[in-house]
């Protein structure tokens, strides 16, 4: 058993489900149920609470999920903290991901907004999650503060590029061991996931690597697979990389 483990909680799954861009509520149930995952974000800006009308919140079920409000939208601190006290007020959750983003053509996170609105809602109670670039001050500052967990982006949201960072993520990883490190953002198909947990990530969270792929339900599974054959070769250990060629067969013994 090899559960991640934010804020003393355990999941079996270490795939985080996105539920924007599905084409409509039974897509976006039927791809989380075939991802695996059992935790699941909601961007709190881009779902109706008030369930008077039909609501994303109709197709996940909370007996089943674990749900993730996500401020996403916010582009101040200011704004994410009144979304996520809006979550909490509204019963969806003390647990939120923070996102505040900086740069509209980049979607990039404004990392000092995040520290902040961080800072706030751990004083409030809150389990934070923040979504954040791949620098190793700010990360440690999100530390600081008291995050549960720090969520570097792999790319530009949404872009699908994959690992476009693999050194600096790889330098996170190896000098962050106090809290889970999740990859978040850029990841377009499931060998990108699979690399992020080779890396030795402890968890990956995707949205429109499913939700835009041709048949978005095959390909939450083809994720969920991904990011455990992932972990179990970051556990495993690669074999080390020669430059020259090594027989897989011993020469000792073989007759002349």
């Amino acid at each position: 058993m090899d559960p991640l483990v934010i804020a003393g909680r355990h999941f079996e799954s270490r795939l985080i489900v996105g539920t924007g861009k599905y084409k409509d509520g039974p897509e976006t149930r039927d791809a989380i149920l075939a991802s695996g995952t059992e935790m699941v974000t909601v961007a709190v800006r881009r779902v109706n609470l008030d369930r008077n009308s039909e609501s994303l919140l109709d197709y996940i079920d909370p007996k089943k999920y674990f749900l993730l409000p996500n401020t996403a939208g916010c582009y101040t601190a200011e704004e994410a903290i009144r979304a996520a006290r809006l979550a909490r007020e509204v019963g969806l959750s003390d647990w939120v991901k923070i996102e505040v983003i900086g740069d509209l053509p980049t979607l990039y996170p404004d990392v000092a907004a995040t520290v902040e609105a961080t800072r706030v809602l751990v004083k409030e109670g809150f389990t934070v999650l923040p979504y954040t670039s791949d620098d190793i001050v700010f990360a440690k500052r999100l530390i600081d503060v008291g995050a549960a967990a720090v969520m570097p982006l792999g790319a530009p949201i949404g872009t699908g590029v994959g690992i476009a960072n693999r050194h600096t993520l790889t330098m996170l990883r190896e000098l962050i061991t106090e809290v889970p490190l999740i990859c978040d953002a850029g990841l377009g198909t499931a060998s990108d996931a699979a690399l992020a947990m080779e890396l030795g990530y402890d968890g990956v969270l995707l949205n429109t690597a499913i939700a835009g792929a041709k048949d978005p339900v095959l390909m939450a599974s083809a994720m969920g697979k991904a990011v455990a054959a992932g972990r179990e070769a970051f556990l495993a250990g690669r074999m080390p990389r020669k430059l020259y060629a090594s027989a897989s067969s011993p020469m000792e013994g073989i007759s002349k």
